[in-house]
């Protein structure tokens, strides 16, 4: 005979894994059900429908996975949503102001949050598993899984209008892990909305890339543009990028919610000093061994050197600082056309006009590169 979803026995399990996830260090638990968001699978064919997620296809290829956790996973009777701190010690938008510095986005200033949740999680699914002699699945943001919109109907937080996640006590500085179980765990109920006529996180983004409150637009996203767009970053956007390196902070950190946050007592998640306020220069001589062994166990290794060092000069660009364009007019020779491309970009910004010019003529004749060559032209998009 099935076991209730409200009897004791499944009562005293949730109350256990409640535990168990405390224990590991996750911040908050709450559960639900595979069939509680019934609003996101339209909203997701919407989103893809106006090509607001740029060229991340694969969104597009688990599209119908991703809306439904039952298709992703038939036997999914409950989801154990769990919530991990990040939140800084510092002010994460104090960097700005040091034009010749980079800013790296808060999650990413120390190890791979992938590794240090996914490990947790397999403990308490483990804890799970042997207990109630039940299936499990663990995810953290790697699978086709709706996080954000089944952690609102688990109750640890509402959609903001950044479409992040907020918690009245964690803020927006947390991560997401999810359990999927064949076991039945009661529900909590959903978090209500607690925004209210706040719109602070949409007017902090440098690019506009909200075209309405709950609505992000991933080809204006400094986060997209400076993570998983592969090529070079379009023209309308370099300016507002400023000195982002890595990601983007600004519509989280305006978000009112934070006062009640608390900074991440995990060490793992607390920032690399030498990752707050980085000094690009640091960053313009990296070949490729030295960029893994800088960034090992950081998800900034992800994205390869090319594309870090392509953010690198966007910043470089919009530094002002003349002392760097010596290093930048010796990446005009990097292997990589997308370096060099940037490499043109920033020397546009920084070198006078006849030391431009000069260049131009010295490298122009030998570029093959259609995308280098329409920076050296002006012509790019």
């Amino acid at each position: 005979m099935a076991t209730s979803i409200s009897d004791p026995k499944s009562e005293r399990l949730k109350t256990f894994l409640i535990a168990e996830a405390r224990a590991a260090g996750f911040d908050a638990v709450a559960f639900t059900t595979p069939d509680a968001i019934p609003l996101a699978p339209p909203r997701l064919r919407q989103f893809i429908a106006d090509g607001q997620h740029a060229d991340m296809v694969w969104m597009e290829e688990t599209e119908e996975r991703r809306a439904n956790p039952s298709v992703l996973w038939p036997e999914v009777r409950s989801i154990m949503m769990l919530a991990m701190n990040y939140a800084p010690e510092h002010d994460p938008l104090a960097v700005h102001q040091k034009r010749n510095c980079g800013a790296i986005s808060v999650y990413a200033q120390n190890r791979d949050y992938h590794d240090v949740i996914k490990g947790r999680l397999k403990h308490v699914a483990s804890r799970l598993a042997a207990r109630a002699g039940k299936d499990v699945k663990v995810f953290v943001d790697t699978a086709p899984v709706m996080e954000k919109p089944l952690a609102e109907a688990a109750g640890l937080g509402w959609q903001g209008k950044h479409t992040n996640l907020v918690s009245r006590t964690l803020g927006s500085w947390f991560f997401l892990g999810s359990i999927f179980t064949t076991a039945e765990i009661p529900p909590d109920e959903p978090e209500k909305d607690h925004c209210g006529s706040c719109r602070a996180c949409l007017d902090a983004c440098p690019t506009n890339a909200f075209p309405a409150p709950r609505r992000i637009d991933a080809r204006r996203c400094i986060s997209y543009l400076t993570i998983e767009n592969k090529g070079t970053i379009p023209l309308e956007f370099r300016k507002a990028i400023g000195n982002r390196i890595y990601g983007c902070d600004d519509c989280l950190a305006a978000c009112p919610w934070n006062k009640f946050a608390q900074a991440a007592n995990e060490l793992k998640l607390k920032a690399r000093e030498e990752l707050i306020a980085p000094r690009l220069a640091n960053f313009l001589a990296m070949d490729d061994p030295a960029f893994r062994a800088f960034f090992s166990g950081s998800p900034i290794k992800r994205i390869g050197r090319d594309r870090f060092l392509r953010n690198v000069l966007i910043a470089s660009g919009n530094s002002g600082d003349t002392s760097l364009v010596p290093q930048i007019i010796a990446l005009l020779n990097d292997a990589a056309p997308l370096v060099r491309a940037m490499a043109v970009w920033a020397l546009r910004q920084l070198a006078d006009a006849p030391t431009f010019a000069a260049l131009r003529n010295a490298h122009f004749a030998d570029e093959t590169d259609a995308d280098v060559q329409a920076e050296w032209l002006g012509e790019s998009n």
